[in-house]
């Protein structure tokens, strides 16, 4: 109602307005009846009813009221003592201790309101009681039985609202920690992509330009004495460079690798070896083990790009004469080994990102994001084997992470 303070329990418009028609025609009554009955001090009882009446509206309008229960509590004394003159003069006044019950529940503690609520119900029947000249157990009924009523509608109506605002506090809660949740998710997913993206680039177009400049050194050092070797050497070029072109706009299109476009992945890694023994001064070579089983797109993308990413760490830095490609199919998992006879490392010591760290790095992740296993066993002066295992899925578990 408009009476309450901040911190009180807040009602609606209509349950004030409401109130305030009860009390102004409570009030009325009583000065329609003095006046129709003909009641000694008809004057008397019309100016009490209209001074309670204005005492009990000047209070909505006073800010104080609304802010402070010690104001309420002026307020409300000086509506009791009007109203307690009323009585005294009318019998018809007692009525008007209902609505004085709301407020007093209502604009004061538990305890002081339940001790005004007692106070004005005692004053009710004992007024009533004056004017009978006599008391019976009846004449408490009414005040009491509406103390009572008051009581448990105000306590009750606080109850009922002190839970709602414990249940939208709790939504509120929970829709905050979904906003964080969905905040978090969104995070991870963007560092998740990152991580791929760095694993694409590296092990696609990081691996053709390192290709193609490989190639163009090459041309540049045969152009003197061997035209011939030269111009082969920049059209490999030009090849790695429109294979790169393909993977940029692949990236662009999220679609699957242009190397397993309608083809297998043995295919695929067939024509990797024999690209990269085209293309640099090494022969690679492939070889197929077991029955072909289907595979996920998303396993045969992180095979063919491990394989990518070992054969050009093995161009650049292993100085290998051979390598040996081998996919194999093992029952319930799928074995890809990269084997060279180069100079091989000590796979003990972190290797700088420039040096391949990050290949190794990634290609493990790879594997691991599938529930597989990457190892590499290398010895300087002895090559390097690197092998990656990865369990077979059937496509329909993994194939709408494929394609996104």
């Amino acid at each position: 109602m408009n009476t309450v303070a901040p911190a009180l329990t807040p009602t609606t418009r209509a349950l004030a307005w409401s109130l305030h028609l009860l009390v102004i025609g409570l009030l009325a009554l009583a000065a329609g009846r003095a006046v129709t009955g003909d009641r000694p001090h008809a004057g008397l009882i019309v100016t009490a009813a209209g001074a309670c009446g204005l005492v009990y509206a000047v209070g909505p309008m006073l800010p104080g009221v609304r802010r402070s229960r010690r104001a309420a509590a002026l307020w409300l004394a000086a509506v009791g003592v009007v109203w307690l003159v009323l009585l005294a003069l009318s019998p018809d006044a007692v009525w008007a201790a209902f609505p004085l019950y709301f407020l007093q529940l209502h604009l004061l503690s538990r305890r002081a309101g339940l001790a005004a609520v007692t106070v004005t119900a005692a004053a009710a029947i004992a007024g009533f009681a004056a004017h009978q000249h006599s008391f019976s157990p009846a004449m408490a009924i009414g005040p009491a039985l509406g103390a009572a009523v008051a009581v448990a509608v105000v306590w009750g109506y606080q109850a009922l609202y002190r839970e709602s605002e414990h249940r939208r506090r709790l939504i509120e809660e929970l829709t905050a920690t979904r906003t964080d949740l969905a905040a978090a998710q969104h995070t991870a997913g963007v560092l998740a992509e990152r991580d791929r993206l760095a694993r694409e680039i590296h092990d696609t177009l990081a691996q053709g330009l390192s290709s193609i400049q490989l190639l163009l050194r090459a041309a540049e050092r045969a152009l003197p004495q061997a035209p011939q070797n030269a111009t082969r050497h920049v059209g490999q070029a030009r090849q790695a460079a429109v294979d790169s072109l393909a993977e940029a706009r692949r990236f662009v299109a999220a679609l699957t690798p242009p190397a397993l476009e309608g083809t297998t992945l043995a295919e695929a890694l067939e024509r990797l070896c024999t690209t990269t023994s085209a293309r640099h001064r090494l022969t690679a070579r492939f070889h197929l083990t077991g029955a072909p089983a289907p595979l996920a797109t998303t396993h045969e993308v992180a095979l063919l790009r491990i394989a990518q990413s070992a054969l050009a760490n093995t161009v650049h830095h292993a100085e290998a004469t051979t390598a040996e490609v081998t996919l194999g199919y093992l029952g319930d998992h799928v074995a890809l080994d990269i084997a060279d006879d180069g100079r091989g490392f000590d796979p003990a010591r972190p290797a700088a990102p420039e040096a391949g760290g990050f290949g190794l790095a990634a290609m493990r992740a790879r594997a691991q994001a599938l529930g597989g296993t990457l190892t590499v066993d290398s010895t300087p002066g002895r090559g390097t084997t690197l092998a990656a295992r990865v369990p077979l899925t059937p496509p329909t578990e993994t194939e709408p992470e494929a394609r996104p």
